[in-house]
């Protein structure tokens, strides 16, 4: 096995892609980043050491090309960041056969987590509580079949893609007039973000808290966990604002879910990153979900909370390296928030909103902490998931992060296609997330009539201000992104 990576292709793009390049380069390692054109203008295009241009989105899915691109290029090792490639086991299989690296866990984790229903029955056979749920997955022709399965397994219940999980193709139906429509979608949204239309059910446990588990293994037997994180706070089936430690656990029931997350992780052999997901009821009681073996979007929580690299631990384990520290080298500090801005307008059913974002500022400060692919004048492809920056916050209280994150939003400036910051403004002010009480029934809605004076006051300052400046004479306007020498001395694309 090679025990030096000097060149990584990113098979990723946006905010992933950018961290990836960020600890690469602190650790001498060169990146190769791709591209297709409606996402030339993003930032990890600029930030990675050489860029290969592909064809269309459905290139990111193409393992043949990913690797071949790879092979070309000269790369030793391949990072599938979030999403696309990143749990597909027989890539992971095509990558080992390849002799390439695969910044993930191993193809055969990968490929028995990667079956759902099976890792919930080895759970459940260990001993462990989890989710009722079906024993099948079924097609779209199947609805019979599936629906005789939920009577039996009763409503609510939840509808799952057998690929994704949480997320795309996931549903709540609370009644059985409810189950034809929400079965048809949820076919049709796993077939789309997935390639595979089949799902599964589960009975829903609700009210509920969705908590997970960050794990960490070497290629020895040693794991470790980076504590728990609750993400609750539901914007459809996406999570928009994240904390560690999660609030609706208490010091015992904290202790306990560690313990158990650590020995399902034993029980798969599970290695490198990871997160074991869990759903907890207004009792305490947990139950086993499903693992994610892939770094997560909400990574920046336990990296903020323990000062620990996920990003650069992926690296050192997919070489074989052991893990250099134990559980009780692992100290959890203080507390940590994460919301996800996207380029969605909350006030029209949270539609996507693509376009050229004119003006972005970054919050700054101590505690704060802002992952994106977007700058003035970059524009916001349609093609993909529509998150644009990810804010995270820290302090040693979770009084004074809620304050630190109502800061950060506040100075965070996105102007030129509707954002969903006012949401995420609203939602950190309620007195659910305030008081730490809330669940995945906890629902933040905007409209226009309930936007406040003062964002109206803002977005009127900002549009004077763009047309003065667009008017002026003297002072013909630039792009903002050609204004800096930043972006003057930038690495030019291959012509």
């Amino acid at each position: 096995m090679t025990t030096q990576i000097t060149k990584l292709l990113i098979a990723n793009r946006g905010d992933i892609a950018v961290r990836i390049i960020r600890t690469c380069r602190e650790m001498g390692i060169k990146t190769i980043a791709l591209y297709e054109s409606s996402d030339v203008g993003s930032l990890h295009v600029r930030r990675a050491d050489e860029v290969v241009q592909i064809d269309s989105p459905r290139d990111f899915t193409n393992p043949e090309l990913i690797l071949r691109i790879a092979h070309e290029r000269g790369a030793q090792a391949i990072h599938p960041g979030i999403g696309f490639l990143a749990e597909d086991g027989t890539f992971a299989r095509a990558c080992l056969n390849a002799g390439i690296i695969l910044i993930a866990p191993p193809a055969p984790v990968i490929e028995s987590t990667h079956d759902k229903i099976r890792t919930l029955e080895r759970v459940a056979a260990a001993g462990f509580p989890t989710t009722l749920h079906t024993s099948v997955n079924f097609t779209p022709e199947e609805f019979e079949a599936l629906r005789v399965e939920a009577e039996a397994l009763g409503y609510p219940l939840i509808i799952k893609s057998n690929w994704g999980g949480r997320g795309p193709g996931q549903h709540l139906v609370r009644r059985p007039d409810q189950l034809v429509e929400q079965v048809r979608r949820a076919h049709a949204e796993s077939k789309a973000f997935y390639g595979d239309s089949r799902v599964y059910l589960e009975r829903a446990i609700t009210p509920a808290h969705q908590i997970g588990v960050q794990i960490v293994g070497d290629n020895r037997g040693t794991l470790i966990h980076l504590g728990e994180r609750e993400g609750s706070l539901l914007q459809g089936n996406e999570k928009i604002l994240e904390e560690q430690p999660a609030p609706c656990l208490n010091q015992q029931q904290r202790e306990a879910l560690w313990h158990t997350a650590i020995e399902i992780a034993r029980l798969v052999d599970f290695q490198n990153v990871g997160t074991f997901e869990f759903l907890v009821d207004e009792k305490g009681n947990f139950f086993f979900t499903e693992i994610k073996a892939r770094i997560q979007t909400e990574h920046p929580l336990p990296e903020i909370i323990t000062r620990f690299d996920l990003v650069a631990e992926q690296i050192r384990l997919a070489l074989g390296k052991p893990l250099g520290m134990t559980q009780e080298d692992v100290i959890l500090r203080g507390n940590a928030m994460m919301c996800r801005i996207t380029a969605e307008d909350p006030t029209n059913r949270s539609q996507a909103s693509p376009g050229q974002l004119r003006r972005v500022r970054a919050s700054g400060g101590i505690g704060t902490r802002t992952d994106t692919y977007v700058y003035g004048g970059c524009a916001v492809p349609l093609a993909y998931n529509p998150m644009i920056a990810k804010i995270a916050t820290y302090a040693p209280d979770r009084a004074t992060c809620l304050k630190r994150m109502a800061r950060a939003l506040e100075e965070t400036t996105l102007i030129g296609t509707p954002t969903n910051l006012p949401l995420i403004e609203r939602a950190l002010a309620s007195e659910a997330f305030q008081t730490g009480k809330y669940s995945t029934e906890t629902r933040i809605n905007l409209t226009n009539e309930e936007l406040d004076e003062a964002y109206y006051r803002d977005l009127a300052v900002a549009v004077a201000i763009y047309h003065a400046r667009r008017s002026s004479e003297l002072r013909p306007e630039q792009p903002q992104r050609t204004q800096t020498g930043w972006h003057l001395s930038s690495r030019k694309l291959p012509e």
